[in-house]
């Protein structure tokens, strides 16, 4: 793939893998469970994205966590506050929105013969 190319498949994937680790988060999850939940609906994420991703999202207030200590190894759950199920509504819709625009877009593309 070509640097530009990678650089804009980068640049997409950005803003999506932010909704779609929100998608997740309704029940608690902690980081390599919630990777596997990713991997399994195809969408790759490299813990070295993740786990910075996460303390953003936290940061904004949109996610909360809280160590489980019960078993031998603790694990840091992650899970949505209720400004981030608020915020996660709103952009999935957005998500929708832009995604059924886009989908016509690229439909169209070349009809008209003007591009």
């Amino acid at each position: 793939m070509s640097t530009l190319l990678n650089s804009l498949t980068t640049e997409l994937r950005r803003g999506t893998l932010t909704l779609a680790v929100l998608s997740q988060l309704k029940i608690p999850q902690y980081g390599y469970s919630l990777v596997q939940r990713l991997e399994k609906s195809g969408i790759s994420i490299d813990q070295s994205t993740l786990y910075p991703l996460l303390r953003r999202l936290e940061k904004q207030e949109l996610v909360t966590s809280s160590w489980d200590t019960s078993e031998s190894r603790a694990r840091k759950y992650y899970s949505l506050s209720v400004y981030g199920e608020e915020i996660f509504t709103q952009l999935k819709q957005e998500w929708e929105k832009t995604s059924q625009e886009l989908y016509i877009l690229l439909k169209g593309e070349g009809e008209d013969g003007a591009d």
